[in-house]
């Protein structure tokens, strides 16, 4: 009994330790970089601290050989009280030149769109983001996964 709770305090203070100032980074996968417009990715966060400021975004990681310049999203957000928001946000992924921005890796490309830089939670409670692309396209080819990101301040 006494090893298995220090076991589960050593394990909690190593991942507490290597998550930095982040609280929550999910990424979904896109099955086959295709993104069917029926397809929504979700993310759940249950949030203690109204106080505190954090930066709120958007991870996208595409493929090089995705034809456009940027990318429209919907982010659905349903709050604790149950209120719910609808928001259009475009992410651009390349320069007016054609240059790819964001991290490289082989024929891959990561972007970080920040949304907030200084949020604050207004109520307490469960939060519910779903994330749907809005490019008019049935099935939007060359986006690998998407993600959703809180850093505290």
């Amino acid at each position: 009994m006494k090893k298995s709770i220090l076991y589960i305090a050593f394990m909690l203070t190593i991942g507490l330790a290597s998550c930095g100032k982040g609280i929550y980074n999910e990424r979904v996968v896109i099955p086959e970089a295709g993104w069917a417009q029926d397809f929504k990715t979700t993310y759940d966060l249950t949030v203690a601290d109204t106080v505190s400021n954090y930066a709120f975004g958007i991870d996208v990681r595409h493929l090089e050989n995705y034809r456009y310049s940027n990318l429209y999203v919907f982010m659905n957000t349903t709050m604790p009280n149950g209120n719910h928001t609808r928001d259009t946000i475009e992410i651009t992924l390349s320069t007016p030149e054609g240059k790819w921005i964001g991290k490289s890796s082989g024929s891959m490309r990561d972007i970080r769109k920040i949304l907030m830089p200084n949020m604050q939670f207004p109520l307490t409670g469960s939060y519910h983001f779903e994330i749907e692309q809005a490019m008019r396209e049935p099935v939007l080819k060359g986006i690998a996964d998407i993600g959703l990101y809180i850093e505290k301040q």
